[in-house]
C-alpha cells in the first residue's frame, strides 16, 4: 500500500474520504506523514492527525498550510519542540493582516495560535516567530510587542532592529525599562532612528548602543544630543572613531574632539572635507593648543604640583563642609565637569573615609563599593550613578543604575558593602 500511495516523482492520486480515513490509521509512519502533508483532504482527516503519536506526522501537519486552524491551535501545545518550531514558521508566514479582534473564527484561531507561539517556553520557537515577522509591515502589533519585550535577545533583537510595526512610543517605553542585553544596540541600528529615540539611547550611556547609533548614518541625532555624546566621549574610547566620522559634525564638536582623540583620529578629523575653512582652522587651533598643553604637562610632571593641588582641594572641601555648603548638588556639578579630585575628596569627607580608600574603590571600578560610599556620604542615587559612569569610568553595562531616586541596593547590602570598603 505504501508504494502505491507515495508514488514518488508523480502527482498523488486523489483519495476518497474512506481511503484517507484508513491511511490515517496505517501502521507505517511514512504513510501517515505523507498523508499529513497533503492539501486535498477533508479538514477532519488532518484534524485527526494532530493527535498522531509519531512526531514526524505532527511535524508534517504543522508545516501543511491546508491544516485547519483549530488543529494548528492544538499543535501549539504539542510536547515536541520541533513540531512547535515548524508550526511557528508556518503561522508567522500566514500572520500579516491578522488582529486580535478578528470576527472570522478561522482567522481568530490562527491569531490565537500565533500569540501562543510568541509566548512559548522554548526560545527557539519564539525565535522562529520573531525572525519570520521582523520586517513584515502588517504583522500583528500585539504579537510584535510581545516579542520586543522578550528577555532573550535572539527573540527580541530581530524585531527591535527591523520591525516597522514598533512605534517611537513603543521604543521609548522599552528603552526606559532597559531591554534585554543587546536590545539597545538593536534599536540603535534601526533604519531612520528618530531624534527622540536617539536622545533616549544617549541618555542610557550604554557604550555599545551609542557606538551603533553614531555609525548609523540614517539616525537623526540632534546637535545638542551629539554635544552630550562629545561631553562624555573622553570616558568612552569606542565612541571616538564613529564621532570623528559622523556626518554633519558641527565645528564646536570637531574642536572639542580635537582635544582628546588619539593621534590617528586627529588625522582623520583634519582630513574631513565637510567642515569648511573656518571650521578647519578652529580644529587645527585646538590641535595646536593640545600639543602645547601636553608638552607643558610633560615638563612639569616631576614638580610635585599634583600633591599640592590635592591639599588645596581638601582645604576647600573642608571649608565648604563647615559652611554647610558641601551638598549633593555641588558634588553632582563637579562630577559633570569631570573634577575627579574634588569628587573623591568630597566623598571621603562626607562619608568620613580616608581619601586613599575612596581612590582605591574608584580605581578598582567597584560599583557596589562606590554606591556604599555615596550612600554614606548622603549623596543622591542619581549622583552615585554618575560617579560610576564619569569618575570611575565603569562600562555602561556594569553600572548599578538608580531606581528613580532610590539606590539599587537595599540599606542592609549597602551597610555590608560599607563595612567591607572601610576595612580596606
Amino acid at each position: 500500500m505504501f508504494g502505491r500511495f507515495l508514488n514518488r516523482g508523480k502527482a498523488k492520486k486523489p483519495l476518497d474520504y474512506d481511503e484517507a480515513k484508513a491511511l490515517a490509521r496505517d501502521d507505517d509512519v511514512a504513510v501517515r506523514s505523507d498523508l499529513a502533508s497533503r492539501d486535498d483532504l477533508k479538514p477532519e482527516i488532518l484534524y485527526f492527525l494532530a493527535d498522531d503519536p509519531a512526531p514526524e506526522v505532527r511535524r508534517a501537519l504543522a508545516r501543511n498550510e491546508a491544516t485547519p486552524r483549530q488543529a494548528d491551535l492544538m499543535l501549539t501545545r504539542d510536547k515536541s519542540d520541533d513540531v512547535r518550531s515548524d508550526l511557528a514558521g508556518k503561522i508567522s508566514r500566514l500572520a500579516p493582516g491578522l488582529s486580535s479582534d478578528e470576527t472570522d473564527k478561522i482567522r481568530q484561531a490562527a491569531y490565537e495560535a500565533l500569540e501562543t507561539l510568541a509566548r512559548d517556553q522554548v526560545t527557539r520557537v519564539r525565535q522562529v516567530v520573531a525572525e519570520t515577522l521582523k520586517d513584515i509591515a502588517d504583522a500583528p502589533p500585539e504579537v510584535i510587542r510581545q516579542l520586543a519585550w522578550d528577555a532573550e535577545i535572539v527573540v527580541s533583537g530581530p524585531v527591535l532592529q527591523f520591525s516597522p510595526v514598533l512605534t517611537d512610543a513603543d521604543l521609548l517605553d522599552l528603552i526606559k525599562a532597559q531591554p534585554a542585553t543587546g536590545g539597545l544596540s538593536a534599536i540603535s541600528q534601526r533604519d531612520g532612528v528618530s531624534e527622540n529615540v536617539a536622545d533616549a539611547i544617549v541618555d542610557t550611556y550604554d557604550e555599545d548602543a551609542v557606538v551603533f547609533l553614531l555609525r548609523n548614518e540614517s539616525a537623526q541625532v540632534r546637535e545638542e544630543t551629539l554635544d552630550k555624546v562629545v561631553d562624555q566621549a573622553p570616558d568612552f574610547d569606542s565612541w571616538h572613531e564613529p564621532l570623528v566620522k559622523r556626518p554633519k559634525l558641527s565645528t564646536a564638536a570637531a574642536q572639542r574632539l580635537a582635544r582628546f582623540v588619539a593621534d590617528g583620529l586627529l588625522a582623520t578629523l583634519t582630513a574631513r572635507e565637510d567642515l569648511g575653512s573656518e571650521a578647519m582652522a578652529a580644529v587645527r587651533e585646538a590641535v595646536n593648543k593640545r600639543l602645547d598643553l601636553e608638552e607643558g604637562e610633560a615638563a612639569s610632571s616631576d614638580s610635585g604640583a599634583s600633591e599640592e593641588d590635592a591639599g588645596l582641594v581638601l582645604e576647600q572641601v573642608l571649608k565648604l563642609k563647615n559652611a554647610g555648603d558641601l551638598s549633593d548638588g555641588r558634588v553632582a556639578q563637579a562630577v559633570d565637569k569631570g573634577d575627579r579630585v574634588f569628587v573623591l575628596t568630597s566623598i571621603a569627607v562626607m562619608s568620613d573615609t580616608p581619601v586613599k580608600t575612596v581612590e582605591k574603590v574608584i580605581g578598582n571600578q567597584s560599583a557596589k563599593g562606590i554606591l556604599a560610599l555615596c550612600w554614606k556620604a548622603e549623596l543622591g542615587a542619581k549622583t552615585a550613578e554618575k560617579v560610576q559612569q564619569k569618575i570611575a569610568r565603569i562600562p555602561a553595562k556594569d553600572v548599578l543604575k538608580a531606581r528613580g531616586d532610590s539606590y539599587p541596593l537595599d540599606d542592609a547590602d549597602l551597610e555590608w558593602q560599607l563595612e567591607f570598603v572601610q576595612g580596606l
